[in-house]
């Protein structure tokens, strides 16, 4: 396999990764910023909490347990497990091949 080659599938794999992580971060970041209640008049939080809703978007109140710290955890907490895993098997297998 010629280096360009290998290169290119690293890089690639690479970008999936970053885009992986940073996803599970946004969702991290609206996690801990719901758990301490950030001011949400604050535009880092009101950023971080609209990209968190556009991310998490396909498992929204996929859990309805009354305690709320809990299904804000469960709810983005699920997606950015999922993009972690998907990004990182994904990029495991563009690197193999």
């Amino acid at each position: 396999m010629s280096r360009r080659v290998r290169y290119s599938k690293n890089e690639a794999a690479r970008v999936i990764v970053i885009i992986a992580d940073l996803t599970a971060l946004i969702l991290g970041l609206w996690i801990l910023f719901a758990l301490i209640d950030a001011n949400s008049a604050n535009d880092l939080v009101s950023f971080t909490r609209s990209a968190a809703l556009w991310l998490a978007g396909w498992s929204h109140d996929l859990f309805t347990m009354s305690t709320d710290w809990l299904r804000t955890v469960l709810n983005y907490g699920l997606p950015a497990v999922v993009y972690l895993l998907i990004g990182h098997i994904l990029a495991a297998r563009i690197r193999r091949a």
